[in-house]
């Protein structure tokens, strides 16, 4: 065999080597399962509450103050006894009758009206029962790319721009938090 030729076999072999070699590594790296899914988009996933709150304000109150004499038995006689004696200075015993009959009703309405207007003001708490009403954050649907396929996951945390993958399935379990470095 000639030099030329058994260098050329040489130099083939090496380079069907090499090719064999780097279809190997090409198609491990096809092949190798994801690292990172490719996030495409997220939407925030709410709920409204509804909280029930109590509201009270202090308001006035005007009622009318108590009376010892509910009857009006004082305005009676003072009003019977001031018609009587007016009555008794017109005429007779006629007009002493009607003067006190006259005097006793008009002291009763008199009695009245300013039992009526005697108010006692007062404070009173009013209170209500109303719902508030707020959003409270559930989590995130978001909406992942991996090998090809699109799909949809719900998570307790915006993952950003990727979310792991380990063994072929997704990490959703959020990243520990990192600590800054003290400074000291």
């Amino acid at each position: 065999m000639d030099t030329s030729m058994l260098k050329g076999i040489v130099i083939g072999g090496v380079a069907a080597i090499a090719v064999a070699a780097s279809g190997v590594t090409g198609y491990k790296v096809l092949t190798r399962p994801p690292a990172f899914a490719d996030v495409v988009a997220v939407k925030e996933v709410t709920e409204t509450v509804n909280t029930p709150v109590e509201h009270c304000n202090e308001a006035p109150v005007q009622k009318r103050a108590p009376t010892n004499d509910e009857h009006r038995v004082t305005g009676s006689v003072i009003g019977a006894v001031a018609g009587g004696l007016l009555g008794s200075a017109i005429g007779g015993k006629g007009a002493t009758v009607a003067g006190a009959a006259i005097g006793g009703v008009a002291g009763h309405e008199v009695q009245r009206t300013m039992q009526e207007k005697n108010v006692v003001t007062t404070t009173e708490t009013h209170c209500a029962t109303v719902n508030e009403t707020s959003q409270r954050l559930v989590g995130y649907d978001v909406t992942y790319r991996l090998d090809g396929k699109q799909d949809v996951v719900r998570m307790d945390f915006d993952p950003g721009k990727q979310i792991p993958v380990k063994d072929g399935q997704l990490v959703l379990t959020p990243p520990a938090p990192t600590t800054p470095p003290a400074q000291g």
